[in-house]
């Protein structure tokens, strides 16, 4: 095709427009501008996609009913599940399923269960805690009037078998015993097992080592005097100063410790034998009538807490209330008078061969009885 000169010229290609130019001769010539068909398209859906949106409908689509649509909405809502939405695209109802929540689940608190009120177990019937409630707390009585003798003569033969009190314990709780005469009465040697201290001692009759293992009285007599001794009569406390429940074989260093403590001012050193001391000091106690200070009761308590179910000490080996009848035999004759025999020393009496000499026997004085222990010459 022919362009006559002076024209423009039309420039064919994709995406341009053909635009009329002046002659060359006029006046000046505007700038060609360019327009690009793709562009002009998604201008124009853009708009449109703006307009549609503003009248409440989807770009490209039919205006929707509102009314219709915001009433399904609504029963979509009620039938969908908790914690559940739902989004619309293109008119379709599209389930969106929430994320999972990462903050950490806190557990509501616990309701405290009620505590129990403290309770004190009921002492068992028969045990050391439940004799320690029936005995009186009174104040300790004075000393005054306080002697040995007031509880009889020392290791006197109470049960009638022939052997003094002291030779009986030493036979009851030593092992491996052995007796200086036929009688076996006066045991010569033997070992002990000390409770109090948890020591072994060998136990030999002589001088200076027969008072190495003593006599002690679980209940000392003077302790007895002060808490209601006074008012037993004679023959109950010569009972109680040679019943076996209250007689234990130690030795000299531990009788002479405790002297006449109760269980507020000494213990035996030996922790594991403290239950079974108390408890044996309580039933002495109650067998006579004696009371204890609130500060013995005290300490018998701390005791036994540690060992609540102790039983009491087995009365079984207390002496009887009354000495038993001598069986019906034809009565010995008459010993010596004591005052009639005299050894100058116990080298004569080992001489005579009547050693050792017990108390109230022929050629027995006090003189030759060292530890005040009822026996001269061991």
């Amino acid at each position: 095709m022919h362009v006559p000169s002076g024209l423009g010229r039309a420039r064919r290609g994709v995406g341009s427009a053909t635009v009329a130019l002046s002659p060359s001769s006029g006046p000046p010539r505007p700038r060609p501008v360019r327009i690009r068909p793709f562009g002009v398209v998604v201008t124009l859906l853009l708009a449109g996609a703006v307009a549609g949106c503003a009248d409440g409908a989807s770009p490209g689509l039919a205006p929707l009913d509102t009314t219709s649509t915001s009433a399904s909405s609504a029963a979509r809502s009620s039938s969908a599940p908790a914690g559940h939405g739902t989004a619309t695209l293109g008119g379709t109802a599209t389930p969106v399923t929430p994320r999972p929540s990462t903050a950490p689940v806190v557990p509501p608190p616990a309701t405290p269960a009620p505590s129990a009120a403290p309770t004190t177990a009921k002492p068992a019937a028969g045990s050391a805690r439940a004799l320690l409630a029936t005995l009186p707390v009174k104040g300790r009585a004075p000393k005054t009037g306080y002697r040995r003798d007031r509880f009889g003569p020392a290791w006197s033969d109470t049960d009638r078998n022939g052997c003094d009190t002291r030779n009986d314990i030493l036979a009851a709780q030593l092992t491996g015993v052995a007796y200086a005469n036929a009688g076996r009465c006066r045991v010569s040697s033997g070992t002990l097992a000390d409770p109090y201290t948890g020591a072994t001692v060998g136990f030999v009759r002589g001088q200076g080592t027969s008072e190495l293992v003593q006599i002690d009285h679980v209940v000392a007599l003077s302790d007895a005097w002060q808490k209601g001794g006074q008012q037993l009569t004679d023959a109950r406390r010569l009972e109680f100063a040679n019943d076996p429940l209250n007689l234990q074989a130690t030795t000299r260093a531990a009788n002479t410790q405790k002297g006449d403590g109760d269980a507020a001012t000494w213990l035996p050193a030996a922790r594991g034998y403290r239950c079974a001391y108390v408890a044996r000091q309580i039933t002495v106690k109650s067998v006579y009538r004696l009371w204890i200070t609130a500060a013995e009761r005290d300490a018998v308590a701390r005791v036994l807490a540690a060992c609540p179910d102790q039983p009491t000490a087995a009365r079984a080996t207390a002496a009887p209330s009354a000495p038993a009848p001598a069986p019906a035999t034809a009565p010995p004759p008459a010993p010596a008078d004591p005052g009639s025999v005299y050894y100058p020393n116990c080298s004569a009496a080992r001489a005579a061969g009547v050693a050792p000499l017990h108390r109230g026997e022929p050629g027995y004085r006090s003189a030759m009885d060292g530890d005040d222990d009822g026996i001269a010459c061991e």
